[in-house]
């Protein structure tokens, strides 16, 4: 309707053209129209899914090494059921990758001191004390993962032993996983206690004046 058409509308024309605009669409809402007409005209309101006109897709790569490969092929002619020998040329008209992650489980190794006799003077040798008696008995994978969980994934001690039990078999006690942690290179803590089997602890990398201060133990001011 153009500015000509309005002025030749009369005063109670415009007023009802007016409040015929000011009114809210008629939805199941503000009428007694079914909500099943709310969602039609959404719909045909709606813009169409999937990619853009001229997108390009984009799909997952095949690799080029799998660790594995299993060939499918029939053993007999589907059609005169003449029998297919396995030196047969085949032709690979799809592929199809399975992708899983390996099973994983603790590895343990075990060190042995061995005292062995001299057989030319009798005395009993026994071998040093090897490097790895000397340090935690956890390695550096299992560091590496705990503080990851630890920290960067925010896992409270009781949920990380859940989780390395869940996932690798380990049973591991949280008074033992917070001693992991501080013998970690890296620990990102604050002064905030934590709850260790029922107990109130301090997390691992807190310098001690810290802990003497949240023990109540500090040094009285002068």
């Amino acid at each position: 309707m153009g500015r000509s058409d309005l002025e030749r509308l009369s005063k109670e024309e415009l007023i009802e053209l007016v409040l015929r605009l000011q009114r809210p669409p008629k939805t199941s809402r503000t009428s007694s129209k079914p909500p099943s007409t709310d969602r039609k005209e959404q719909r045909e309101r709606s813009k169409p899914g999937g990619a853009k006109l001229g997108h390009e897709g984009h799909s997952r790569m095949i690799s080029d090494t799998p660790d594995e490969v299993v060939e499918h092929r029939h053993d007999r002619c589907s059609c005169c059921s003449a029998v297919l020998m396995v030196d047969l040329p085949g032709e690979a008209i799809s592929l199809h990758e399975q992708i899983d992650l390996p099973a994983v489980k603790p590895r343990v190794t075990q060190h042995r001191r061995l005292a062995v006799r001299c057989r030319a003077c009798g005395a009993r040798v026994v071998a040093p004390v090897p490097e790895a008696a000397r340090r935690t008995p956890f390695g550096p994978r299992l560091h590496a993962v705990a503080t990851y969980l630890k920290t960067f994934q925010a896992l409270s001690y009781e949920r990380l032993q859940a989780a390395l039990a869940d996932l690798f078999g380990l049973t591991l006690s949280q008074d033992g996983l917070m001693n992991l942690l501080r013998r970690a290179e890296v620990v990102a803590s604050d002064e905030t206690g934590v709850r260790i089997e029922g107990r109130e602890c301090l997390p691992p990398g807190v310098p001690q004046p810290a802990r003497r201060r949240a023990s109540g133990r500090g040094h009285p001011r002068g």
